[in-house]
């Protein structure tokens, strides 16, 4: 398994990823995938086994809403793996490689929703221990997650802020 850095041709391949990875919510998956892709410029990886991608994940823009001043954070959202290679490690490895990335650019935090219980494998904890806020009721508190990075600072603590892609496709929590 190699892990690398999306290229224009793979998306197709991770488009037909998630949809095989999320079910029916893999449609909304890839409209928030295609709307970061237009605001920004996200780290994108993907694990691919030869020509096969079978896996992906995005960290895209946000912020913490500091009373000092607005610190620029990166989300985990969306990860994926094919169904015939979970539980293998390749989501994992992808987290690793992206967390490693942006630690040597300087980026103090990450934060995401998701299952504590997989995320806390993986250097995650309740952002409302760092005193962080969701940015939305929506999300349950304990599925609020966060890692710190080498740059994290305990000052940096206020609502965490996602990037308009997740609100214009209304990915932000449930909804009922």
């Amino acid at each position: 398994m190699l892990i690398r850095h999306e290229r224009p041709d793979d998306a197709d391949a991770i488009a037909d990823l998630h949809l095989a990875a999320f079910g029916e919510h893999g449609t909304v998956v890839n409209r928030i995938v295609e709307r970061v892709r237009e605001l920004e410029e996200p780290l994108s990886l993907v694990a691919a086994d030869g020509d096969r991608v079978i896996g992906h994940v995005m960290f895209s823009t946000g912020w913490i809403d500091a009373d000092r001043e607005l610190v620029a954070v990166k989300v985990l959202s969306p990860i994926g793996v094919l169904p015939d290679r979970q539980r293998e490690g390749v989501g994992a490895a992808l987290i690793e490689e992206g967390v490693k990335e942006l630690t040597e650019q300087g980026i103090p935090l990450v934060a995401l929703e998701g299952d504590p219980r997989y995320y806390r494998l993986r250097g995650f904890r309740a952002a409302s221990e760092l005193f962080l806020k969701r940015p939305s009721k929506r999300i349950p508190e304990q599925a609020f997650q966060v890692r710190e990075l080498a740059e994290y600072r305990t000052w940096m603590t206020g609502r965490v802020v996602y990037s308009q892609a997740f609100w214009e496709t209304d990915s932000v929590g449930f909804r009922d």
